[in-house]
């Protein structure tokens, strides 16, 4: 019996014993819940393990029963924590929940850390001081929003008529490296290849995967070579060129600790690793969740047709919450530690252990988020947790905040948008990252292609 048919009948057990608005387990119905998941153990283990690996697609039928039966699940050494206040405690709590991904960082970039892979600290704060100094909130209006406008309006024109999606979603963010980061790659294909891997090793691969290890080292090296290479041709032929590597230098050439050449490389390689497969990622799964919505992908596509970018940005992150871009973010505990203390649910998780705060079930909470399993575009904005929360929010959230609807919508533009045939229409994945979603649509020439 698969693990969502075995917590249905726990719900219905306590739904007979309790009534169906039972809204928090405790006493003997308690011990109840943990004996049927002690009973169950190996296909909690099997959902668990999924989610560590970010293999499992649509997990949040699971998270809404442990939402009511068991809000902080243990599994062995794994703790998954699925309400909203206690997702956005353990975020908050960045001295006691600690990011898992320091020591692999150090293998990507060949001996140091970076700023995504580090606790509270001096060089934290140093480094993320330096790289918001050279990725400037302004530059998303001035620079980013018009370079990703023209260049997504200019692929899919060239498209005529047939479009995967993917492809739109990773070349976009590739040139964008190319030219706001002042890092031309060998290729947008290569690029986007290494990031993807890279991304994998770092964040999503939990189980250490030896295949995924070999293809990142393979990667990091590969990534690492290019970047020493672009710093180099840069000092070595000064442009002028008002980019991220070239208000790097300037740091340098002002004595800035921290920003030698390899601290440069370091910084740029981390943000490089997020640029491109997280926002494909999310233009993909927020695609194919208006596609299975007819209304709602009207709506989309007039606000495009408007030029409303506000309300673009509303469908398209609706759409994600559906399908987000990870169901939660992976942390391990430095101490013991009680989650949702003084409450009925409070769970105290050991030393040691791994934890998965479920952002995605966090955003399907009703205590906090208004009819939750409706699509509805006026929430607000508190209620999204796409980008994480705490310390180590993504870097680029304001980037991408622009640069996933912007990238969508000369597409949603289009008139007769639809799935292309068969399986291309589908999502399909390569691992944890969609690899292909094939779509047609009204050609400018005024022909349309199937």
């Amino acid at each position: 019996m698969p693990l969502l048919d075995h917590l249905q009948s726990v719900v219905s057990d306590l739904e007979a014993r309790c009534g169906p608005g039972f809204q928090e387990v405790t006493g003997d119905a308690a011990s109840d819940v943990d004996r049927a998941l002690a009973g169950i153990e190996p296909d909690v283990t099997d959902f668990v393990d999924k989610l560590k690996t970010s293999l499992l697609q649509n997990p949040e039928p699971v998270f809404a029963i442990l939402r009511r039966i068991k809000p902080i699940l243990m599994v062995k050494d794994v703790a998954v924590v699925t309400r909203f206040d206690d997702v956005q405690e353990v975020l908050s709590r960045d001295d006691v929940f600690q990011v898992t991904y320091g020591a692999k960082m150090q293998i990507v970039t060949g001996g140091n850390n970076f700023f995504l892979g580090m606790q509270n600290s001096p060089d934290y704060e140093r480094d993320v001081a330096h790289m918001r100094s050279v990725m400037r909130r302004e530059d998303v209006a001035s620079i980013i929003i018009p370079f990703v406008a023209r260049t997504a309006a200019q692929l899919v024109a060239a498209a005529g008529g047939n479009l995967d999606t993917v492809a739109l979603s990773r070349t976009v963010p590739a040139r964008l490296v190319a030219t706001y980061f002042g890092c031309p790659p060998p290729s947008d294909q290569e690029l986007a290849d290494w990031g993807t891997v890279l991304f994998q090793y770092l964040f999503t691969d939990l189980n250490n995967d030896p295949a995924v290890d070999s293809a990142a080292r393979d990667a990091a090296g590969k990534t690492r070579a290019w970047l020493d290479q672009t710093i180099a041709n840069r000092k070595a032929h000064p442009t002028g060129n008002d980019d991220v590597l070239g208000r790097c230098l300037a740091l340098q050439q002002a004595g800035l600790p921290g920003m030698d050449d390899l601290g440069i490389r370091n910084n740029l390689l981390g943000l490089l690793v997020g640029a491109i497969p997280t926002t494909s990622k999310c233009c993909a799964q927020a695609l194919d969740q208006l596609l299975n919505r007819p209304t709602e992908l009207a709506a989309a596509q007039q606000a495009a047709r408007a030029g409303d970018d506000a309300a673009v940005a509303r469908y398209v992150f609706e759409a994600l919450r559906f399908n987000p871009n990870n169901p939660g973010v992976f942390r391990f505990t430095a101490q013991d530690y009680t989650v949702a203390r003084g409450s009925l649910r409070a769970a105290t998780i050991p030393k040691g252990a791994q934890v998965v705060a479920a952002t995605q079930s966090a955003m399907f909470d009703d205590a906090k988020v208004d009819q939750p399993n409706e699509f509805r575009v006026d929430r607000p904005s508190y209620v999204y947790m796409h980008w994480g929360y705490g310390l180590h929010t993504c870097f680029g959230q304001y980037i991408n905040a622009m640069q996933i609807p912007g990238i969508l919508k000369p597409l949603l533009a289009t008139s007769s948008l639809q799935r292309a045939a068969g399986d291309a229409g589908t999502l399909q994945y390569s691992g944890p990252f969609p690899s292909s979603l094939k779509v047609t649509f009204q050609a400018q020439s005024g022909t349309a292609t199937a």
